[in-house]
């Protein structure tokens, strides 16, 4: 799936020299890791077990958490799974409106100096 996202979407990384993909290690495959070197890209992926460590692989650790805590964050408190959306530009407008209301919430807590601030309890339901 991911070599064909690159082969139709070329410019993905041709305009991106040095790109770095982070994957899981489902994508274990030379054949994918040659792609992706032919196109100047490096995958970082976990290690298999009796592989040796791979280059990187330090850094997906903090990098799966922080993916999932957005994650969490837009599914959980934006409730973008039930977004209300028919069309795909109604989900991206609504989608979209939720992230900056809770983007604007959060900008108002850091730069308004009030002692109380602004809650965000409304976006977590």
């Amino acid at each position: 799936m991911a070599r064909d996202l690159f082969e139709i979407e070329g410019d993905l990384l041709a305009n991106r020299p040095g790109q770095v993909i982070l994957a899981d290690k489902g994508y274990v495959s030379a054949e994918f890791e040659g792609f992706l070197a032919a196109r100047g890209a490096q995958l970082i992926r976990p290690a298999r077990k009796g592989e040796a460590p791979r280059r990187g692989a330090r850094f997906l650790k903090p990098l799966r958490q922080l993916i999932e805590s957005v994650n969490e964050t837009l599914n959980g408190q934006l409730d973008l799974e039930r977004h209300g959306g028919h069309t795909p530009q109604g989900v991206v407008t609504r989608v979209l409106q939720r992230l900056l209301a809770l983007t604007a919430a959060i900008w108002h807590n850091r730069h308004s100096r009030q002692p109380v601030l602004r809650s965000l309890i409304a976006y977590d339901h």
